[in-house]
C-alpha cells in the first residue's frame, strides 16, 4: 500500500466529509425508495450479508432489497439473468441506477467501507486467493472502484481482481477523483450489469453458498458485487 498522507488521512477524511454530504442531500431519495419498496413487494426495506472487509475481517454489509425474499431459490439461484422475473419492480430501476448500494454509505460512515475501493468479497471467495490476489485486503472496501468504471461485472473476476491491485498501487487523490467523476456516466449507460457466467462455481464453492440472491446485490455478478 502507497506511504503517503493521502493513503494514510485523507483517504479516510475524503470517505467522512464526502458521504456526510451525499447523505444531506440524498436523504429524501432514500426515504423514497424505502418508501417504495416496501409498496412494491413484500419482505424488509434492506438486505444485510456478511462480507469480507480490510484486513480480512468480517462485517454485515447493507443494501435496499430489490428482489423477492427467498430468490436464491428459486429461479438461477444465486446468478442473476437478463430479465430476471424475480427482479422487483422496484428494484430493477434501483439496479439500473445502482441506487440499491446506498445504504453502503452507512457502512463507510462505520468505517467499514470506503467511498472508492475493491468491491467486498464472500468468505469463501477470499480463501481462494492467491497472495497477489490478497493485497487487495489491504484496502477498505468500496461502493465503486477501479474495477467498476472498466467493466464491472462483464470482466471475469481474475481480471476484476488484478484491476483493484492495481488500484492499491495507484492509490492517490487524482485517482479517486478520477473514479468518482467516472462512476456515474457508467452507471447511467447500464455497463456491465450482468455477467455471463458463475466465475466461483468453476472455483468449487461450497454447496448451500449463496452470493445474496435474496436481497438482490450480489448475485448481479457470478459472485460479490
Amino acid at each position: 500500500m502507497p506511504e503517503n498522507a493521502y493513503a494514510r488521512f485523507g483517504k479516510r477524511a475524503l470517505d467522512l466529509l464526502g458521504t456526510a454530504g451525499l447523505l444531506v442531500v440524498l436523504f429524501p431519495l432514500v426515504l423514497a425508495v424505502a418508501a417504495a419498496i416496501k409498496l412494491d413487494s413484500a419482505g424488509p426495506v434492506f438486505y444485510r450479508q456478511e462480507r469480507v472487509g480490510r484486513f480480512g475481517r468480517p462485517f454485515r454489509l447493507w443494501k435496499f432489497r430489490s428482489m423477492v425474499v427467498g430468490a436464491e431459490t428459486k429461479g438461477a439461484g444465486i446468478l442473476v439473468e437478463a430479465g430476471d422475473g424475480r427482479i422487483t419492480k422496484v428494484g430493477r430501476l434501483l439496479r439500473k441506477l445502482s441506487l440499491d448500494e446506498l445504504p453502503q454509505l452507512f457502512n463507510v460512515l462505520a468505517g467499514e467501507m470506503s467511498l472508492i475501493g475493491p468491491r467486498p468479497g464472500l468468505a469463501y471467495q477470499v480463501e481462494k486467493y492467491d497472495d497477489r490476489q490478497k493485497r487487495r485486503l489491504l484496502l477498505r472496501p468500496g461502493i465503486t472502484g477501479w474495477a467498476q468504471i472498466h467493466g464491472r461485472n462483464a470482466i471475469d473476476w481474475e481480471r476484476r481482481i488484478e484491476l483493484d491491485v492495481q488500484y492499491l498501487e495507484r492509490l492517490s487523490l487524482r485517482t479517486d477523483l478520477y473514479v468518482l467523476a467516472r462512476t456515474l456516466p457508467v452507471i447511467l449507460k447500464g455497463e456491465g450489469m450482468i455477467a455471463s457466467a458463475d466465475y466461483w462455481r468453476s472455483k468449487g464453492r461450497p454447496e448451500g453458498k449463496n452470493d445474496g440472491a435474496a436481497g438482490g446485490p450480489a448475485a448481479r455478478s457470478s459472485g460479490s458485487s
